[in-house]
């Protein structure tokens, strides 16, 4: 299976007013909840040092399609791959590992890895659309916060899909590595510090924190609107092919579809994440990853309202 990022979607109709946390574009797909087990005994034969040269190694595969993070608890790598990486390229990666002296846990996701661009509702720019993730200030300046590889497409952005209601000017954009992005509104009205969750209601966001492995979260995007799971890794990173390679990333099974880029991530009234990429769709399922929101926030000197 390949991860990688999705073309551009067409338009979608949009609500009168911007919703503070729309989703930007990117496909995702939600993975099944994990069954229960039994916690794993730490292999304490696996050193700190073999897990870190395990995960270059499979940096260094080079890849396109896999995502990977250390477990110190099992003391393995936990490499998930989709639908497009072959047998050949699984023996790949499992002998670099190998060769770390580290162990390997390989796992198989349905579908291709894609960076998503199509919020709670939809924002526009050269010719593609995202969604918002969360509505942040510093001062009495207003920012809108989306996925790195959104704000790459446009330096103007619209709020439909004609082009003649304008949200804001790209104010920083950072990716791969990373991915996040920033706009600054042309209109602090437009700025609503909530998560839309498509029911009519919304979801005020107060707060802002780095989630953890289990926690059950939320996420809004323009395209398949408010879908749920749990967080089922961290600091993954994945190889979207072309050079797009970003680290630091929030796993969850919680599925997105293209258009859900750059949506909001979130438990409650807490920010976690915005939406990368991920694989499958919300009728099969897949894996699905998020930008932490804490470290973009820092990145901005802004923060939630």
């Amino acid at each position: 299976m390949t991860f990688k990022r999705l073309a551009p979607l067409g338009s979608l109709s949009r609500r009168a007013r911007l919703i503070a946390v729309t989703s930007g574009l990117v496909t995702a797909v939600a993975l099944a909840a994990p069954t229960a087990v039994a916690q794993p005994t730490q292999d304490t034969a696996v050193t700190k040092a073999a897990l870190a040269d395990a995960s270059t190694a499979v940096r260094g595969a080079d890849i396109a399609g896999t995502a990977w993070y250390s477990d110190a608890a099992t003391g393995k790598v936990v490499v998930t791959v989709d639908s497009t990486v072959s047998a050949a390229e699984v023996a790949t990666i499992e002998k670099s590992v190998t060769d770390t002296g580290a162990k390997i846990d390989i796992k198989h996701t349905p579908g291709q890895f894609n960076k998503l661009i199509a919020g709670g509702e939809a924002i526009y720019a050269g010719g593609g659309r995202c969604s918002l993730g969360f509505n942040v200030r510093s001062g009495s300046t207003y920012y809108a916060l989306t996925a790195g590889h959104c704000t790459q497409i446009g330096s103007t952005w619209y709020t439909n899909s004609a082009g003649t209601a304008t949200l804001g000017s790209r104010a920083g954009s950072s990716f791969p590595g990373n991915d996040y992005g920033i706009i600054r509104h042309s209109n602090s009205a437009n700025a609503d510090g909530r998560v839309y969750l498509y029911n009519g209601s919304y979801q005020d966001i107060t707060s802002a924190a780095n989630p953890t492995v289990g926690q059950s979260v939320k996420r809004s995007g323009s395209t398949t609107g408010v879908h749920s799971g749990t967080v089922t890794g961290l600091n993954a990173t994945v190889n979207y092919g072309g050079g797009d390679i970003v680290s630091g990333l929030i796993q969850t099974n919680v599925c997105a579809e293209p258009g859900d880029s750059g949506g909001s991530l979130f438990a409650g009234s807490t920010a976690l994440g915005l939406t990368s990429g991920g694989s499958g769709n919300c009728s099969s399922g897949g894996t699905t990853f998020f930008q932490p929101v804490v470290e973009a926030l820092n990145a901005y000197g802004v923060q939630v309202f």
